[in-house]
């Protein structure tokens, strides 16, 4: 029964991945955004709900030390995973789908998109890291500087200059309308949504029942296992974009969810927990800053990103994996 249900939760992400998918292209298009703030905000925002909700609920209502160190992992997983995991699996989706016909030499993607997320994102990160190891009298202040950063992000991201999104594909709920109203579009998009968070947690509790019958170490599980979980969304819906050739929707998509992810959430644990970040939590932190400024900075010194660029971002996951071992 674990193994039909893991697959089964497999199937919920998938199906609505694909639907928020062409929800949100309609939403950016009704509401006239350009694609890089469809796939850095709404995108983003929207598919990092799974992930979102673990650190929120355990420092809300949670209890004890344990409470505390589940949500800082948590926070600085799921960065992590973005950068690395994420960032790798969208590259070899670009590798294997062609766009007419032809393979990508480079990610067909808004250059100024792509640079505006990664440098938000090195710079909200670096300076939620840094308050974790030094910064015990200012992290309240760390905390409103995070907040502030964000919704100049989203500012500058939703008033940025660019295309428009071109026509999607019908919307499933209205395949038969050119034109869908908007409330029609967003019930799509909030049952999509609905359908990533159920799927994604049927998921991580199928997991944790595969690891206790494996006998699989619970620290295994939490820093590993579960992220890669509820990081699902971010992958899936980016692989889709890919393989319809929106590149800019598919990377921005996980960029989008690093820059929130590195802000928003982490001002929550600075307000609410010690925010101490372990060895471990330093070396997970490193690692999603060295991946996340290697893609930025051959995008600044070449002016493109290639598949292979993110493919190689899955190293820096490897050698955290060996890090677990060793230290633990």
């Amino acid at each position: 029964m674990t193994y039909l249900l893991l697959l089964a939760s497999l199937g919920i992400i998938l199906l609505s991945a694909e639907v928020f998918t062409n929800g949100v292209e309609w939403l950016g298009k009704k509401l006239n955004l350009s694609e890089g703030a469809v796939g850095s905000v709404l995108a983003a925002v929207g598919t990092a709900l799974p992930e979102t909700m673990i650190p929120v609920i355990a420092i809300l209502f949670g209890t004890g030390d344990m409470a505390d160190e589940v949500g800082i992992g948590a926070i600085l997983g799921a960065p992590f995973m973005l950068s690395t995991l994420a960032l790798a699996v969208t590259g070899v989706a670009a590798m294997t789908w062609k766009v007419k016909g032809q393979p990508r030499e480079t990610m067909f993607i808004d250059r100024e998109v792509m640079t505006r997320d990664l440098k938000f994102f090195l710079l909200v990160y670096s300076i939620a890291v840094l308050a974790g190891i030094f910064g015990d009298g200012f992290k309240p202040l760390v905390a409103i500087f995070l907040v502030l950063a964000y919704l100049y992000y989203v500012y500058k991201t939703l008033g940025c200059e660019g295309g428009e999104c071109e026509i999607p594909h019908p919307l499933y709920l209205a395949k038969k309308h050119p034109d869908p109203a908007l409330p029609i579009v967003s019930l799509q998009v909030i049952l999509a949504l609905v359908g990533i968070v159920i799927g994604a947690h049927l998921f991580v509790k199928e997991v944790e029942n595969l690891a206790n019958m494996w006998g699989i170490p619970a620290f295994i599980l939490s820093l590993i296992i579960a992220p890669i979980a509820t990081e699902l969304p971010e992958k899936f819906n980016s692989v889709i974009w890919v393989r319809q050739g929106k590149d800019t929707l598919a990377l921005g998509n996980i960029t989008g969810a690093m820059v929130f992810q590195s802000s928003i959430i982490p001002a929550l644990g600075i307000i609410l927990t010690p925010w101490k970040l372990s060895q471990l939590g330093i070396i997970c932190a490193i690692l999603a800053l060295t991946a996340a400024g290697t893609v930025y900075f051959l995008l600044k010194t070449r002016g493109e990103i290639k598949p292979q660029t993110l493919v190689f971002n899955s190293v820096f996951y490897v050698i955290f994996v060996g890090a677990v071992i060793v230290l633990y």
